[in-house]
């Protein structure tokens, strides 16, 4: 499982874009860029939409802050052409497939008793590093504001305190 501060876990697999194209994703091609990795459980259940469509309506933020939006589950790709394709429509970022269940193991993600991922989200600075990790329950689906929130934070380079949000005084050190 990855820290913070520490190299993210590397790897290559195949996703499926929005034109229903399947290339494959290289984490290691995306350095120089902020990286919001989110893992979800399953296609077509029933938090997961909110969450993946919830990304794709703040995309063009986080396209802003010069952050790649990348989902990942264990499905394969077919799985999600076709709930692209027939529920989700366009997103704007890639699905990753992870049928190996090697990048959520990787990442410390794989609830290894059900074969699924859980809710994880990770920010990778543009050196590679792992700057933030959250884990959520698989029945509750987490919030793509606040990960804008904290990505902004980061992205600073400031000190921000609880409940901060862009616009607001950071906190000052002995202040």
């Amino acid at each position: 499982m990855p820290i913070i501060g520490q190299p993210a876990p590397q790897f290559t697999a195949p996703a499926v874009f929005d034109s229903g194209e399947i290339k494959n994703i290289n984490l290691a091609d995306n350095k120089g860029k902020w990286v919001v990795l989110f893992f979800y459980p399953l296609d077509f259940t029933f938090v997961c939409p909110t969450e993946i469509t919830q990304f794709r309506d703040s995309l063009g933020e986080f396209k802003k802050l010069g952050a790649e939006v990348f989902g990942c589950s264990i499905d394969s790709v077919y799985s999600h052409q076709k709930w692209i394709k027939d529920d989700l429509g366009n997103l704007g970022y890639p699905l990753i497939s992870d049928i190996t269940k090697r990048v959520s193991r990787d990442f410390g993600v794989l609830l290894e008793d059900r074969g699924i991922a859980t809710r994880g989200t990770f920010i990778i600075d543009p050196e590679g590093l792992v700057q933030y990790m959250g884990i959520h329950n698989l029945d509750v689906g987490r919030d793509a504001g606040e990960i804008l929130r904290v990505l902004t934070g980061l992205q600073s380079g400031e000190l921000c305190g609880a409940g901060w949000k862009p616009g607001k005084d950071f906190v000052k050190p002995g202040g």
